[in-house]
C-alpha cells in the first residue's frame, strides 16, 4: 500500500490556522496543463490565489486538488489546482506558512526533466521538509559573510504589504 503525501493535510492545517487567526490564506501555484485558473493574472507561470471564505464560494481541499468558485474582474470562476503544483500557503498579513518544493513543468505538463532523465525516485520518496530560518534580529546573522551576493540576498523592506520570498 503506498503511503498518502503529507502535502495536502498540511496546506489544510495552514488554511485552518489562517482562518482560526483572523489571517487572509494566499495559496501560491505552478500554472501548467492541469490548472485551471484565469490566464490573464499568471506571472511567470505561477499564480498567487486568495482561499479565504470571503472570496471562495464552494471550497474543497482535498488530496489531489484545491478546487473553489471565485469572482476575477466580477465573472465567476470554477478555479482547480493540483496539490502537486502548489508552491506556497501563507497568511496575507504577516507572510508566514509553509513552502513546498515544486517540479518545473513546460506548457505541456510534462516535467521538464522527465523528457531525457533517467527512471527516477518513487514521488512518495520526496516529502516536504521545515527548516528553521533565523530571525532578523538573531546573533547568528552578523556572523553571515555579507560580500559574497548570491548568499546576501536584498533585506526585507519595512512597512507595505508582505511578500513571500523563495531562497533556493
Amino acid at each position: 500500500m503506498s503511503e498518502t503525501s503529507t502535502k495536502p493535510y498540511l496546506l489544510r492545517a495552514i488554511y485552518e490556522w489562517c482562518t482560526d487567526n483572523g489571517f487572509t490564506p494566499y495559496l501560491a501555484a505552478q500554472v501548467d496543463a492541469n490548472t485551471r485558473v484565469p490566464q490573464q493574472f499568471v506571472k511567470n507561470g505561477e499564480i498567487v490565489l486568495n482561499i479565504s471564505f470571503e472570496a471562495t464560494s464552494s471550497l474543497k481541499m482535498d488530496n489531489e486538488s484545491v478546487n473553489f468558485s471565485a469572482r476575477f474582474g466580477g465573472v465567476a470562476r470554477e478555479i482547480s489546482v493540483p496539490v502537486d503544483n502548489v508552491i506556497a500557503i501563507y497568511a496575507r498579513e504577516n507572510g508566514q506558512g509553509m513552502a513546498f518544493e515544486v517540479t518545473k513543468t513546460d506548457t505541456k505538463g510534462i516535467a521538464a526533466d522527465e523528457k531525457s532523465a533517467p527512471p527516477k525516485v518513487s514521488p512518495m520518496a520526496i516529502v516536504p521538509t521545515l527548516t528553521s530560518v533565523p530571525s532578523s534580529g538573531s546573533a547568528s546573522e552578523d556572523k553571515v559573510n555579507h560580500t559574497d551576493p548570491e548568499k546576501d540576498p536584498e533585506p526585507p523592506k519595512k512597512g507595505g504589504r508582505p511578500t513571500l520570498t523563495r531562497i533556493k
